[in-house]
């Protein structure tokens, strides 16, 4: 299993730990953001298959907010994919 921790921007939270094998996400933990909602998230993204992830969160936006945690966390995932 790999892991790695990375630093959102332009968002409430403030770190993803992911936890990934076999191209599915493991474990995902969050810090900072609106907690029901991202408690919600880490749920569902349990399992899925990354590129799964990605292809769903990408682009979200949140408000006026050009980006969302969502779409951070699809930018993270991203990130193993390079």
């Amino acid at each position: 299993m790999e892991s790695i921790t990375f630093f959102p921007k332009g968002v409430c939270s403030r770190q993803y730990d992911i936890q990934y094998e076999d191209n599915k996400i493991v474990d995902i933990q969050i810090i900072g953001g609106c907690n029901g909602n991202l408690k919600g998230l880490r749920a569902l993204l349990i399992g899925m298959d990354i590129d799964e992830a990605i292809n769903k969160l990408s682009g979200i936006t949140c408000g006026p907010r050009q980006t969302s945690c969502p779409d951070q966390i699809a930018r993270a995932l991203k990130s193993i994919k390079r």
